[in-house]
C-alpha cells in the first residue's frame, strides 16, 4: 500500500437489507469486513470516501427520503469526502471523485461496498482506466442473485466470482480484507 491510499466505501445503505426487493444475497461477512477496513483506515488516518446512491426511482429503497437511503450502522464517523451519485460509477457523482483524488495527490484506491457487480465493479473499472492503483476487497462487497437474459437464475456467489475474475490483473488487484489490513 502507498502512504495514503483512499478507501472508497460504496453504497453501504440500509435499503440493501430489503430482501423482498433485492432477493437473496451472498457474503454475510461483508459488513464486518467493511467495518474492519474502516477501522484500519482510521487508525492510520488515511482518507475515507463515502459514496451514497440517490436512486431516481421513487419506488427504490435507495430513493432519497426513504429510510433505506441512509447508511448502515457500520458506516461511522465522518468521511474526508461524501459523494452522491445516481449512476453506477462513483466517478460520476457529486463532488467529482477524480478531481478530489488528484487534488489530494492520491494515486491508490481500495474499493468496498454494495453491490459487487454494479457500483463497486464499475467504479473499479473506471479507477483502473483512469490510472489509479486499484485494489478490490472482494469479501467486503456483496451482491444478489440475478436472472440472466435467458431466464436462468445466477447465484450471487457466481456473480461475485465473475467480478473478481473480470477485474483481477486488468482493472484492479482483487484481495481479501485480511490481506489489505495485514
Amino acid at each position: 500500500m502507498s502512504d495514503r491510499p483512499a478507501l472508497l466505501v460504496i453504497d453501504v445503505q440500509q435499503g440493501f437489507d430489503n430482501s423482498e426487493y433485492w432477493g437473496a444475497r451472498d457474503n454475510p461477512a461483508c459488513e464486518q469486513n467493511i467495518e474492519a477496513l474502516l477501522s484500519h483506515w482510521r487508525r492510520h488516518a488515511w482518507p475515507v470516501v463515502f459514496v451514497q446512491h440517490d436512486s431516481t426511482d421513487p419506488a427504490s429503497p435507495l430513493h432519497p427520503g426513504q429510510p433505506g437511503h441512509d447508511f448502515k450502522e457500520v458506516i461511522t464517523g465522518s468521511p474526508n469526502l461524501l459523494i452522491s451519485k445516481q449512476v453506477n460509477s462513483s466517478f460520476y457523482g457529486t463532488p467529482d471523485l477524480d478531481a478530489w483524488l488528484k487534488k489530494e495527490r492520491i494515486s491508490q484506491v481500495v474499493i468496498c461496498g454494495i453491490t459487487t457487480n454494479h457500483c463497486c465493479e464499475t467504479t473499479a473499472r473506471m479507477a483502473g482506466n483512469l490510472g489509479y492503483d486499484t485494489y478490490f476487497a472482494i469479501d467486503a462487497t456483496h451482491t444478489f442473485d440475478r436472472e440472466s437474459p435467458d431466464g436462468t437464475k445466477v447465484a450471487a456467489s457466481a456473480i461475485s466470482a465473475m467480478t473478481a475474475t473480470n477485474l483481477h490483473g486488468e482493472f484492479a488487484t482483487v484481495l481479501q480484507t485480511s490481506a489489505l489490513i495485514a
